[in-house]
């Protein structure tokens, strides 16, 4: 406890704020670079391997030429709208969670360092309070990106 009465581990409006921006801009940025695989994932799920896939080589790689051949470049980007709109909130629970669960332990352990035993319950816990609060996102983009796919 400080001084004032208020606990050490309380981050301001800002600090979460921040850390959630930071976490949500991070989700988007990633999923921009992921979309090629998630579409490839989605579209083995839902229709099977692509035409030409049992001639050897990757079906990673004849999906995508699959993909670019049939639709452009455009179509490895199919169903990003979604991911987006799922990942933005995600990622914002998850960092300002992590971080409020990591001041909370080091407000409890006296230390201003916490053990790696520490940083893994903080994770552990945002990444359950990420999953319970994001979760109908989650069906929600799966729903929508099988039919935009």
């Amino acid at each position: 406890m400080t001084g004032g009465g208020e606990a050490s581990y309380k981050r301001s409006p800002r600090e979460l704020v921040c850390h959630a921006g930071a976490g949500a801009s991070a989700g988007a940025i990633a999923a921009t670079f992921m979309c090629p695989l998630d579409v490839i994932k989605t579209r083995l799920q839902v229709h099977g391997l692509p035409p030409g896939s049992g001639q050897g080589g990757s079906i990673i790689i004849s999906s995508l030429q699959h993909i670019v051949k049939t639709e452009g470049f455009k179509g490895l980007y199919r169903g990003l709208s979604p991911t987006i709109l799922a990942l933005l909130p995600n990622w914002a629970v998850y960092f300002a969670t992590y971080e409020q669960l990591k001041g909370i332990l080091s407000n409890v352990s006296g230390d201003s360092q916490l053990s790696v035993s520490a940083n893994m319950v903080a994770a552990a816990g945002a990444g359950a309070a990420t999953a319970i609060a994001t979760n109908p996102l989650w069906v929600v983009k799966t729903r929508l990106q099988k039919y935009l796919i």
